[in-house]
């Protein structure tokens, strides 16, 4: 099992810059990948950013060159978003994708809230 905690998340205005971080417990040594999603009202939960354990990264299209995501350690991957745009607000939850055998499990965080707005 694996345990996510978000925390970053809040009131920005446009323009502006946050950082997200999710921090891993439990059975992190078969974490495969970390990533970042984001849902907003009345939308589908989409892809923001992902990164494997050899550190290759993904993002949307809508993102990049805006975010970036880290992987500060085996057990913490933060999210650098800047010049921040109202279509950013969601709700941003962070994935780990554990591999066992052939078996892959996905973990979900409790998800954290970005609002963008002047």
């Amino acid at each position: 099992q694996v345990q996510l905690v978000e925390s970053g998340g809040g009131l920005v205005q446009p323009g502006g810059s946050l950082r997200l971080s999710c921090a891993a417990s439990g059975s992190i040594f078969s974490i495969n990948a970390m990533g970042w999603y984001r849902q907003a009202p009345g939308k589908e939960r989409e892809l923001v950013a992902s990164i494997t354990s050899g550190s290759n990264t993904n993002y949307a299209d809508s993102v990049k060159g805006r975010f970036t995501i880290s992987r500060d350690n085996a057990k913490k991957v933060s999210l650098q978003m800047n010049s921040l745009k109202p279509e950013d607000t969601a709700v941003y939850y962070c994935l780990a994708k554990r591999v066992v055998l052939t078996t892959v499990y996905d973990y979900w965080g409790q998800g954290t809230q970005v609002t963008v707005s002047s």
